[in-house]
């Protein structure tokens, strides 16, 4: 994977990946390349096999305020309907590629998460709130539909049908409070204690088997279109792959041993 990314910050330590967005003086809103880049580097995620958490987080005061007014939309005024269909299947292939990577995902929300911000924060698999922060579906107050690169398959999965049309047809701000009793964050903390909770929850996701989190990822995706009896079927072939993995040997010589296990993936 690459080690440089020219419009974010990345770094990498002790299996946990970090993207900064900085552009702190525009609330680090997106441009077509930060798209790009974070399509490309979730696809490369794939491979990268000392990756094990990735963790993404903005600078200063918010997460993301989704596209640049000027550097997006002004852009787009200017397009033909293929343009824009093409930077809509780019930004589509954001959340496809997220959801796909094999590492859980968190977000770091520190503030103001809107439009496009608020849908990436939605394609990661945990997503952890400072007290301050926000979510703004606002596509419908821009003369927009609300469903924009997948955030109607996303959001009613985890926040139900209601409180999810309500979301992103009004495009009223949701706080941090409101986020967690809908089930939209998974835990939300003062805006000092944001670092070292995210840092917690990665360390605790080091600890688990690699193999089993990612089937457990790749499970929860495909689980929504299927029937019950074959996400039975599903589950059971997982397990039974899983079971003969040495991982799950390497869990039970630790249990023997009265010692952590060290879970290596395979």
């Amino acid at each position: 994977m690459s080690e440089r990314w020219k419009h974010f910050r990345y770094s990498e330590r002790e299996g946990v990946g970090t993207v900064t967005f900085d552009r702190p003086e525009r609330l680090n809103s997106l441009t077509f390349e930060v798209y790009a880049d974070i399509r490309d580097l979730a696809a490369e995620a794939r491979e990268r096999k000392g990756l094990r958490v990735l963790v993404i987080r903005g600078e200063g005061k918010g997460f993301s305020s989704g596209g640049d007014v000027h550097e997006i939309i002004g852009r787009l005024l200017e397009m033909d309907t293929r343009g824009i269909y093409d930077f809509a299947q780019m930004t589509g292939d954001c959340v496809r590629n997220l959801r796909a990577m094999p590492q859980p995902v968190i977000a770091s929300i520190n503030g103001i998460a809107a439009g496009a911000g608020a849908v990436l924060a939605l394609a990661c698999d945990f997503r952890v709130m400072a007290e301050r922060a926000r979510f703004e579906f606002l596509f419908t107050r821009v003369g927009l539909s609300g469903g924009d690169m997948g955030v109607c398959w996303l959001l009613p999965r985890i926040v139900g049908l209601g409180r999810a049309t309500e979301m992103l047809m009004l495009g009223n701000r949701v706080e941090a409070r409101d986020a967690l009793a809908a089930g939209l964050v998974h835990r939300d903390v003062p805006a000092a204690a944001l670092d070292a909770e995210v840092a917690t929850l990665a360390a605790e996701l080091l600890e688990r088997a690699p193999w089993g989190l990612q089937m457990t990822k790749e499970l929860l995706n495909r689980a929504a279109s299927m029937d019950l009896s074959s996400a039975v079927e599903m589950e059971a072939w997982t397990q039974t792959l899983l079971m003969t993995a040495g991982d799950f040997r390497e869990f039970h010589a630790g249990f023997l041993a009265k010692r952590k296990p060290d879970f290596q993936g395979r």
